[in-house]
């Protein structure tokens, strides 16, 4: 076993790609900066010996960013627009909506006025809730604009997409700023008249999919996921270009160890992940998902140097990932609750077993994700290095023949997410698939 760790924990090929991809810049869903991101990755993973690697391509709704200004009093105050906000001035009075928790919405009227929201959640609060869900919240409420406040200090503007597949443009015009900007909306200028303008464009655009594959050619097989677009006012070293370049080292290191595969496993980097999940959702609707064994969805793992897994109530893959760490002596943290966010959940949410693989991080919220600070100079090579090799071992694990995984029924999912609370807020965001 010690050679292959050591050829993995001295491999630059992961940590080049990240560098390639961050170096790239805007890399939004449909831009050129996104498919330069996808075809350096199909030239990546062919690169390390996987085989036919090609880009799958789709139609997706493009935005492209215009300026935007957020006017109280006589103040301009900065902000960004929410991607996939409608191009829209609006003026009316400001209202703090706290947290934009549900109950809050249930409290305070909003009707015909701007709200501000934070992107936290309270800690004792026993759910996240998502932006998409504060948004809708927000306009089934009457509200004519949003503000989404950073909830990290840093005076950094906050991104993140509105809209929904059916609409995938948004009904109000969305910006979001820092947490001190949000501070101090709330405190001079709360019942008073605010004004957003967003300008941007809408165009049809075209994205993709990167898929190559490595092992036998089995029906059955292992998807190893990562997303390759990112917000446009960053680098996405974080989200997502690690999770990229963690799928090119695995395949790197997967390549030398195809022998030890009983199952197919397959290396599929979306597009347009970041403006609702379409490349997964994408893959999911052509995919077998009967034939999927497991889905390994490599998001945001290098923000901390333990990895946790939420596995969604599959047993098998809470087994495999506890199992793995105790072979290799690395801490890592399970969770079995659903996680309806990220390229995982397409599958998941029909009963197919996969895991959200991300890291533990100190305090809520996304940290530098989806702000401008999202940059390489945040991660570490080492930690890319440990985490890599984890993933590898775990890959192994579950393409062995004494691993068997159980799917669930879609019935099953649905009463999970009304269990756990979380079927109210997809239904608001129109998530909900059943």
């Amino acid at each position: 076993m010690s050679d292959w760790i050591g050829d993995s924990f001295t491999s630059d090929v992961g940590w080049d790609h990240l560098e390639t991809l961050v170096d790239i810049g805007n890399r939004m869903a449909g831009s050129p900066g996104e498919r330069e991101a996808l075809e350096e990755t199909r030239d990546a993973l062919s690169a390390v010996g996987a085989r036919n690697a090609r880009i799958d391509p789709f139609d997706i709704q493009g935005w492209e960013r215009g300026n935007s200004a957020l006017y109280a009093g006589e103040t301009t105050q900065d902000c960004i627009a929410l991607p996939r906000s409608p191009a829209e001035t609006v003026e009316a009075d400001l209202v703090d909506v706290g947290h934009g928790l549900p109950e809050e919405f249930e409290e305070t009227d909003v009707a015909g006025k701007v709200v501000v929201v934070s992107s936290s959640v309270p800690s004792h609060y026993p759910r996240g809730v998502h932006r998409r869900e504060k948004y809708y919240y927000a306009v089934e409420h009457g509200a004519v604009g949003f503000v989404f406040a950073n909830n990290a200090a840093g005076g950094l503007p906050i991104t993140g997409s509105v809209g929904t597949a059916e609409a995938p443009i948004g009904d109000i015009p969305a910006v979001g700023v820092s947490k001190e900007v949000g501070d101090r909306l709330k405190r001079r200028f709360e019942g008073e008249p605010v004004a957003i303008e967003v300008s941007c464009e809408t165009p049809q655009a075209t994205s993709g999919n990167v898929h190559a594959e490595l092992g036998p050619d089995t029906d059955e097989e292992i998807l190893v996921t990562g997303h390759a677009d990112a917000h446009d006012i960053c680098e996405g070293a974080t989200d997502n270009g690690t999770g990229t370049a963690t799928v090119i080292e695995l395949a790197r290191a997967l390549a030398d160890r195809e022998d030890e595969l009983s199952t197919k496993v397959r290396f599929v980097c979306f597009g347009s992940e970041e403006v609702g999940l379409v490349g997964s959702e994408h893959e999911s609707e052509r995919v077998d998902r009967d034939a999927v064994k497991a889905v390994v969805n490599v998001d945001c793992t290098v923000r901390g140097r333990t990895l946790k897994f939420d596995t969604h109530g599959f047993d098998a893959l809470e087994t495999a990932a506890e199992t793995v760490a105790d072979r290799l002596g690395q801490p890592v943290t399970t969770n079995p609750k659903l996680v309806p966010h990220s390229d995982h959940w397409p599958f998941v949410q029909w009963g197919v077993p996969g895991y959200m693989v991300s890291a533990e991080k100190e305090g809520r919220g996304r940290g530098w994700a989806h702000t401008p600070a999202d940059t390489l100079d945040k991660l570490e090579k080492r930690t890319f290095r440990e985490q890599a090799i984890v993933l590898t071992e775990l890959v192994v694990e579950l393409a062995g023949e004494d691993v068997e995984t159980t799917h669930k029924s879609a019935e099953e999912m649905a009463a999970t997410l009304e269990d756990e609370d979380l079927a109210e807020g997809m239904r608001v965001t129109g998530d909900w698939p059943y």
